[in-house]
């Protein structure tokens, strides 16, 4: 187990300088020019020329680059070109708005997708299977806009119920604060409770297979036994780590539903970044997120190892 431990975290350690030079390198291939965007469509050739100076993107790219990643070895991700502010200090400000949204998605996806799907493998074949597997489906293949837009018109426009848009601190209110989530979390939860439930139903649906299952019925074992001491425990692992690889995703791809439902989250942030040309804030976020997925994928692994310990040897 031990040796499973280190070799995970010696293999995950090479990734964030290659993901580092890889991201520099995407950031400045397009050849955009921030100080254009920053210095405003009248600007003088002179002027933009003195501000791409200040901001030292006259630097050849490779020096460009040995300032940043020296930066970063300091825990110096650098600063916001129109922000003028740290970019460390402008991901504290967003990244509640994110963790909220993401964790609200995998509760829900959890909580309705996995049951969904263990009732759909125990009754693999039947109407009941057919008719979830196809509302599942359904949600899976559905585009997340149309999703919100249906909802903002039902729960919002037509019933009243739920803000259209906005977002409130729990500092602020908390029960605004919930409802601000609700329809942003049904929206994503639709297509994850979908995903969830098919992982799982082909999980334990091949479990349920297995020769060791088939003598513990005819031990007698109930099926309720069956499903949770020995179905979903083996099936803990691979849903383990499609919980995990979705929230690590989450964190840096909610662009589309924190843009739709106006939540200054960090999605908002990169497609603001992305507009305004701002490549410390984009550098910055995705070396983040990158290192965030990586940390979070090798704590997934080591859990998998630790409740399957076939896959640790």
């Amino acid at each position: 187990m031990m040796n499973f431990v280190l070799t995970r975290v010696l293999s995950a350690l090479p990734i964030v300088p290659i993901v580092s030079v890889i991201v520099f390198l995407l950031v400045h291939a397009g050849g955009s020019d921030p100080s254009r965007i920053l210095a405003g469509d009248t600007a003088r050739e002179e002027a933009i020329a003195a501000l791409r100076h200040h901001l030292a993107l006259d630097q050849p790219l490779f020096r460009q680059f040995a300032v940043w990643f020296e930066r970063l070895l300091h825990g110096d991700f650098g600063s916001s070109i129109f922000y003028q502010r740290p970019i460390i200090d402008l991901v504290l400000d967003r990244v509640g708005a994110t963790l909220a949204l993401a964790v609200g998605v995998i509760f829900l996806a959890v909580a309705v997708g996995v049951p969904l799907g263990a009732v759909t493998a125990m009754s693999l074949g039947s109407r009941l299977d057919k008719s979830l597997t196809a509302i599942a489906s359904l949600g899976f293949s559905l585009p997340i806009f149309l999703v919100a837009y249906a909802l903002v018109y039902i729960f919002a426009l037509r019933l009243g119920w739920l803000p259209v848009q906005g977002y409130i601190s729990p500092a602020d209110s908390i029960a605004g604060f919930l409802r601000s989530l609700i329809l942003p979390v049904m929206t994503l939860g639709l297509f994850y409770i979908s995903l969830f439930a098919r992982v799982t139903r082909a999980t334990v649906s091949e479990i349920l297979r297995q020769d060791y299952i088939k003598t513990a019925a005819a031990k007698g074992a109930t099926p309720g036994r069956i499903l949770f001491a020995h179905a979903l425990r083996v099936a803990a692992a691979p849903l383990l780590t499609l919980t995990g690889t979705t929230f690590a995703g989450l964190l840096g791809g909610l662009v589309v539903t924190e843009s739709l439902y106006n939540i200054p989250g960090l999605g908002r942030l990169v497609s603001e970044a992305i507009l305004k040309r701002d490549f410390p804030i984009i550098q910055g976020l995705v070396l983040i997120t990158s290192v965030f997925y990586v940390s979070f994928n090798l704590v997934i692994d080591l859990l998998c190892g630790f409740f399957d310990p076939r896959g640790a040897r």
